[in-house]
């Protein structure tokens, strides 16, 4: 029960929401995300964290940096669900992550290694 309870937790919140519709198909940071959502790090990690316990996020270290992408095991249910409520990601935030991300290089963040090929499906991201 707490495995459900924890799932139904993550995605209770709109800007958990939002997270997990930012990295489904795209390992971003912490700081890339504060950046996209316009809100302090620590907040967003504390956001990221709620979704981490509920097993929905991968994970890989570079360097000071952790990059989060939805587990692939949960990536269907997670776009089934999007599908279901039609609530694709906010074009606002679709238009920040591209900027951010065409900034990566230039950037604080190294890219990570593992989890650098974009997923991209058919789905809206």
């Amino acid at each position: 029960m707490s495995n459900v309870v924890a799932f139904a937790r993550a995605l209770a919140d709109e800007t958990r929401w939002r997270i997990v519709r930012l990295v489904m198909d795209e390992a971003l940071c912490v700081c890339e995300l504060a950046d996209i959502l316009e809100m302090p790090q620590s907040t967003v990690s504390s956001h990221v964290q709620v979704i981490r316990k509920a097993g929905l996020l991968e994970s890989e270290k570079q360097e000071k940096w952790t990059y989060f992408r939805i587990a692939r095991p949960q990536l269907r249910l997670l776009r089934s669900i999007a599908s279901a409520f039609g609530d694709g990601s906010p074009a606002a935030d679709v238009e920040k992550m591209t900027r951010r991300l065409a900034e990566r290089e230039d950037s604080c963040c190294p890219a990570p290694k593992k989890l650098k090929r974009p997923r991209r499906t058919n789905a809206t991201p």
